[in-house]
């Protein structure tokens, strides 16, 4: 069923005489995809569709307009700028564009689940399949929300508008640019849905801290206790995973503000990895990947019988599935929870160095926060043997439009205020680096998870590590009745060779001190002091 604009597109400055299909629900929309030939469908109901040559964000075809509003409150190291005068001549185009179309999909949407907190969105869309996207990832108003809603942002995304570099300031025909004082984003030259994701995320990522709320790039969920804890991780370290976990309330996985009175999810869905998803390891997931109303990007499908192969990259590495939170059992009905009583920094360290589980102060959570560390694979290459080093400041840099310290200091001031416990947990490698030593056994992973959100390493017995000053147990009963060697707390113990070790360590030390020069003017003595120390 339709549900008509209560702001049409004219009051907007936007002249079309295209059909503008409004706030249509799911079932409705896959009908359209699939009659616009945009989509087909899976053999057990979900809508697959092909993004074309853009598989993930275009990061270096994102700007902000910069100008009176952005000039000094938007961090210009991290986020490429475009001039007024460019931006002026996109709009122009661009409205000229969405004039001449024959059909337009419109969605009203909240970006944010908590009503103090939370931004009322419109996007359009010359695709139905975006629009069922968008409509999946963000949250979804009531009837009675929708009667009078005002958009305060307006998200415009056609793939078929394409840049022109000298006139729109662009580096190519893909768009993506972002003008906060007209609340007006526009998406052109892409097919790749989650562009329109992460630009509402970074309207919060801008608005929230003046407001004294910290948007956080995290998953988040519930114990029976009551107790929330948030996971925040780069691609591959464990976010999605641990957070879904059946004995706990899941609140989201991937965007969240943390407010005086919740963590509250920014989204109404999730967006998950698909390649090489299976049963066994995921079932909460793969059993989306079945069901109606979910959206599945670029996952390779026999078009005679419909069935999904999700080992089959030849079309994405990134291949993605859309669906409603509620798809995942035992999610929170009102998408949040409690402020944390835990904080989770999650790292696959490659190079075997940091320990399973680390309890930090709040500055040293400041630190590994604007750190923001993981550690990818040996590639391929011929002759490529080590592992490599990942910062992201504020675990998702592309995304913070402000200045890291601006998020690290509401942080540190958020964990202190609620005597919030932090840990880092390294699901990455021991016994030594990728290569030579094995993956951190996610039994070993979850034990010490759950015995740090349970309480059970408030009294163990701590030592202070050499490298990196953190506090690291030195025995957790919970190791034990999982049957796993006490000895894997210390990872040094775990390399046969130890000056090995050493070495190793010390090179990612100085990768970190390295990293954080750009931020130690923007921090307290006391965070610059929780640096890890070269020897």
């Amino acid at each position: 069923m339709s549900v008509s604009l209560s702001v049409p597109l004219s009051e907007q400055g936007i002249a079309t005489s295209a059909t503008i299909h409004a706030n249509l629900g799911t079932p409705a929309l896959v009908e359209h995809a699939i009659a616009n030939g945009e989509g087909r469908l899976a053999k057990h109901g979900p809508l697959v569709v092909e993004t074309g040559k853009h598989t993930g964000r275009s990061a270096k075809d994102k700007f902000i307009v910069r100008d009176g509003e952005t000039e000094d409150t938007v961090w210009w190291d991290n986020n490429a700028s475009m001039s007024p005068e460019h931006f002026a001549n996109l709009k122009k185009d661009f409205m000229a564009a969405l004039g001449e179309k024959d059909t337009l999909y419109v969605a009203d949407l909240f970006g944010g689940s908590q009503p103090e907190h939370r931004v009322k969105v419109r996007v359009i869309n010359e695709f139905a399949w975006h629009n069922m996207f968008i409509r999946t990832m963000l949250c979804r108003p009531t009837a009675e929300e929708l009667d009078g809603f005002m958009p305060e942002y307006t998200v415009i995304d056609l793939p078929s508008f394409k840049a022109d570099a000298e006139r729109h300031g662009t580096r190519s025909e893909t768009v993506v640019a972002v003008n906060l004082s007209e609340k007006l984003i526009l998406i052109g030259g892409t097919q790749y849905a989650g562009e329109m994701k992460k630009s509402v995320f970074g309207i919060l990522n801008y608005l929230l801290p003046v407001k004294g709320v910290m948007p956080m790039h995290c998953s988040a969920n519930t114990g029976p206790d009551g107790k929330t804890a948030v996971f925040f991780g780069l691609s591959g370290t464990g976010k999605t995973t641990l957070s879904a976990d059946a004995s706990r309330t899941l609140i989201g996985d991937d965007e969240h503000g943390w407010s005086d009175q919740a963590v509250f999810n920014f989204e109404g869905g999730c967006y998950a990895k698909m390649i090489r998803l299976s049963e066994e390891a995921e079932p909460e997931i793969y059993a989306t990947t079945r069901m109606f109303g979910t959206v599945l990007e670029n996952v390779v499908m026999d078009p005679d019988t419909r069935e999904l192969d999700f080992d089959d990259n030849s079309l994405a590495e990134n291949s993605r599935g859309a669906y409603p939170i509620d798809f995942i059992p035992n999610t929170s009905e009102e998408n949040l929870g409690p402020v944390p009583s835990n904080v989770i920094m999650l790292t696959a360290d490659a190079f075997g160095v940091l320990p399973p589980i680390a309890r930090l102060t709040p500055d040293q959570a400041m630190y590994h926060f604007l750190s923001g560390y993981t550690a990818k694979v040996a590639g391929t290459e011929i002759g490529v043997t080590e592992p490599e080093a990942t910062f992201s400041t504020c675990f998702g840099a592309p995304f913070m439009p402000r200045h890291p310290s601006v998020y690290g200091n509401l942080l540190k001031e958020r964990i202190a205020e609620g005597g919030v416990q932090c840990w880092l947990l390294n699901t990455g490698w021991t016994g030594g680096k990728y290569g030579v030593g094995n993956r951190m056994p996610i039994k070993a992973t979850r034990a010490l998870l759950n015995a740090a959100l349970d309480g059970k390493m408030d009294n163990v017995e701590y030592r202070k590590d050499a490298n990196f000053g953190f506090e690291v147990p030195v025995s957790v009963p919970a190791l034990e009745e999982a049957r796993i060697d006490q000895g894997i707390l210390d990872p040094r113990s775990t390399w046969s060779d130890k000056d090995e070790y050493d070495r190793t360590a010390e090179k990612l030390v100085q990768l970190f001190v390295d990293n954080f020069e750009p931020f130690a003017a923007h921090v307290d003595e006391s965070v610059r002091q929780a640096a890890p120390q070269p020897a």
